[in-house]
């Protein structure tokens, strides 16, 4: 199974990615992780990213695209990976489109977590006062939620056209989500 997880932010996607991974028995892939990664073990892509991270910014495609490349070509990924955080622009849908095809794969499903913009602020502003994240205010967080739709949600049409997304209910507990999500990329995957 190679399959992306996609949603706005607060919409529960890092904790999917673990459990649906660890249930499909495939690698969970975050690009958080990767460049964490990258950054610890100081590679050469790693001090790249983190001059951009450490100055705010977004770290610029060529090297998301590099590190996903590399993360994607590890053993454990062949035969299958749970991918969460990219692409978020087109331009990484086509990027991801050319690495799959160099290892004669394609995406099995697309799974977009859907839920309500104010139960997402409200969930996250929850998660900042127990996590105590100052910097997250209402603000900052629909400003988030903002970017998304205008920069990643039209991947979500992209994915639709090629009849391989499933979209999902991403509000109640964790076990029921995972359940509707497994269920319905059953449906899609036995077609």
């Amino acid at each position: 199974m190679r399959m992306l997880l996609m949603g706005p932010p607060g919409a529960g996607k890092g904790t999917q990615a673990k459990v649906l991974a660890e249930r499909l028995g495939i690698p969970a892939v975050s690009t958080g992780d990767i460049f964490r990664q990258n950054v610890k073990e100081e590679t050469e892509l790693g001090l790249e990213a983190k001059r951009y991270m450490d100055a705010g910014n977004y770290v610029p495609d060529e090297i998301t695209n590099a590190m996903v490349r590399d993360r994607l070509s590890e053993a454990d990924a062949g035969d299958g990976f749970l991918l969460d955080g990219y692409p978020r622009t087109l331009p990484q849908v086509d990027t991801l489109d050319e690495i799959l095809a160099e290892h004669g794969h394609q995406l099995h499903a697309v799974v977009a977590l859907i839920a309500d913009t104010d139960v997402l602020v409200e969930r996250m502003l929850k998660r900042a006062r127990t996590d105590g994240r100052t910097d997250d205010s209402e603000e900052v967080i629909r400003h988030r939620q903002d970017v998304y739709a205008a920069e990643t949600k039209p991947l979500l049409q992209v994915y639709a056209q090629r009849g391989i997304l499933v979209e999902v209910d991403g509000v109640g507990e964790i076990d029921e989500v995972s359940e509707r999500v497994l269920t319905l990329l059953k449906s899609v995957t036995d077609e």
